[in-house]
């Protein structure tokens, strides 16, 4: 709570001085906590069906509503990809948080084929982004079985979110070179980039407050060039760079660490834990190169599956067998220490 109203708090205080619009961060500030809670509760509840519904809800919406927002943003092909990969990766981690908790195994091998449906959706609607991120989230939820700590496994994926997030900034300030910047920007479209270096150069211009929430539309010579401008410039750290200096970058990242802490303290199976770690950070790595925080479906979901794998049953939960090694599976009998 202390994280989300030092955001507030700060867009309130960056908009007073230049004049900017703050509404869409306390909203998106108030669907995250919204999330949260209820993934707290539910998650005590109902810990295998709670996720489970959020991953059909959210396939749902993935696939009746490929637009997820009205207007001109729906239209332009920076905006809604983002949020449908950001959506499918959540869809996917809860389907797998939900298996590691069930208790049937063959329950819970349905709900990881639900998981590469959720992939195959990614497939037919065209997007890449959520193919890579879903199976990737896959892979570590099967890979998180075989994982007696959890710390390394949530400090590579704290690791990759960063590196995504470096290697966005080193394109929007032109310090790559060779083959790679010209594969880059040819795969994020040089549209992207451009709409990068406005948000870094509007950073350098004004590091301590910004140039104040909702404003980057007005200030930046990319996005005034568009058809269809949507007044963002589809990257998550470079837009609060931009508009909230350095203070709204450092208040994005302790956000996400703090998530990453709340997830190393969690009482869930550590399965549990390192699946919606995964797919948290694939959200992280999909808002930091689009635009998908915006909306506010994705958001709630984001602070649902956290709360879900944050919250402390009623009754301690067994490791599922596939999570115990093979020493301490001998070492079991009837579910207590062999004599």
């Amino acid at each position: 709570m202390a994280v989300f109203g030092a955001c507030a708090i700060w867009s309130l205080a960056t908009a007073a001085v230049h004049g900017g619009r703050p509404e869409g961060v306390l909203l998106a500030v108030l669907a995250l906590a919204a999330g949260y809670a209820a993934g707290r509760i539910f998650g005590v509840l109902l810990p295998v069906a709670a996720p489970c519904a959020g991953a059909l809800a959210g396939l749902a919406l993935a696939v009746a509503l490929p637009r997820l927002a009205p207007g001109p943003e729906t239209v332009a092909p920076l905006g809604h990809a983002g949020a449908t990969a950001a959506l499918l990766t959540l869809s996917a981690g809860a389907a797998c948080c939900a298996a590691w908790a069930a208790p049937v195994p063959a329950l819970r091998w349905a709900l990881w084929l639900l998981a590469g449906v959720i992939s195959v959706a990614g497939a037919l609607l065209g997007s890449t982004t959520a193919v890579l991120t879903c199976c990737a989230v896959l892979l570590c939820s099967l890979a998180a079985g075989r994982m007696r700590r959890r710390g390394p496994g949530l400090l590579a994926l704290a690791g990759a979110a960063f590196l995504v997030t470096g290697l966005t900034w080193a394109v929007a300030g032109h310090t790559l070179s060779g083959g790679l910047a010209g594969a880059l920007r040819d795969g994020l479209t040089p549209r992207r980039a451009d709409l990068w270096r406005d948000a870094l150069g509007m950073a350098h211009d004004e590091a301590g407050l910004g140039v104040g929430p909702g404003r980057f539309g007005e200030l930046s010579t990319t996005a005034a060039q568009s058809t269809l401008p949507d007044g963002k410039p589809h990257s998550a750290p470079l837009q609060l760079a931009a508009e909230q200096g350095v203070v709204g970058v450092l208040l994005l990242a302790a956000a996400f660490c703090w998530v990453l802490f709340a997830l190393w303290r969690a009482p869930r199976p550590t399965p549990v834990v390192l699946t919606a770690g995964a797919a948290l950070t694939g959200l992280a790595a999909v808002a930091a190169i689009g635009n998908a925080l915006s909306f506010t479906t994705v958001s709630v979901g984001a602070g649902l599956l956290a709360g879900l794998a944050t919250a402390r049953p009623l009754t301690e939960e067994p490791a599922p067998p596939e999570a115990l090694s093979e020493f301490e599976r001998d070492l079991r009998h009837d579910d207590h220490p062999a004599a």
